[in-house]
């Protein structure tokens, strides 16, 4: 991917790009809670989970509106979840970084999709322990159209990378379960990792599964060390899956790159 030089940054677009991430962030909002649940994504209209009130578009505005409302709900005083805040926030500062990596490009728009389905993935995987097929299926589609599309990667590479990513999390599965006789890692796992080869192709893939592995494997083991979590206690690697992906999408091929060339030697 090509970026722009930084004075070919204007601050009203990336300002921009900013609202529309929190726009965006938003509905992921919806599509975390209401996805997993099969319910409908545009009806009704965002409601209070305590008393049922209907929201004012006042109150529904990204980040001011919990902030105005102190992170209550203005009928009934029920608590609001961070997650609504967090999730806009994070949804406008990925948008912000690949617009300043990539500037006003169709590379942009194919990087945007991505990373929000990357931060809906995220939330469903931490709220409900699942990776949707219908999000990550779609995906593998729409990142090998891309490839075809824009030759943002090459379609080769991103067959290659959906062969990989699949069959790594997939031979990871079947291994498991010949060995211990239960289930550890799910399928959703093979899923997402065939549409991370999809998008990135199987270059950039390796570094998403090398940083995917080294932050999952990191923060777990500070989890069983301060008794946060039990060793037979699941923890799902679709987020660390995701932050691979985050990484690899504007890093991973010059990464790779400059190790095979025997670190920049």
């Amino acid at each position: 991917m090509t970026g722009l030089a930084p004075e070919a940054w204007p601050v009203g677009a990336a300002v921009t790009v900013g609202l529309l991430g929190l726009a965006v962030g938003s509905f992921l909002n919806v599509v975390i809670l209401r996805l997993p649940e099969g319910r409908s994504l545009w009806r009704p209209a965002s409601a209070c989970p305590g008393c049922g009130t209907a929201l004012a578009w006042h109150d529904n505005v990204p980040v001011l509106s919990f902030l105005a409302l102190r992170g209550r709900c203005r009928t009934c005083g029920m608590a609001i979840s961070w997650q609504y805040p967090l999730v806009e926030i994070v949804t406008a500062a990925v948008f912000l970084l690949a617009w300043l990596e990539l500037g006003p490009t169709v590379d942009f728009v194919v990087a945007a999709v991505f990373l929000a389905a990357l931060v809906a993935i995220t939330g469903i995987d931490l709220r409900h322990r699942i990776i949707p097929d219908v999000i990550s299926l779609p995906g593998i589609l729409a990142g090998l159209v891309a490839s075809l599309a824009t030759q943002r990667v090459f379609w080769l590479d991103s067959v290659l990378g959906i062969l990989v990513g699949g069959g790594v999390f997939l031979a990871i599965v079947i291994g498991y379960g010949l060995v211990t006789g239960t289930e550890g890692m799910g399928l959703g796992d093979a899923k997402l990792g065939a549409m991370l080869g999809a998008f990135l192709g199987w270059k950039a893939l390796l570094f998403a599964l090398f940083v995917s592995i080294l932050l999952g494997g990191t923060v777990a083991s500070a989890l069983l060390a301060t008794g946060g979590v039990g060793r037979k206690d699941p923890i799902p690697f679709g987020p660390f899956l995701a932050a691979g992906g985050l990484a690899a999408l504007f890093w991973g091929e010059k990464v790779v790159e400059w190790y095979l060339s025997g670190f920049g030697r």
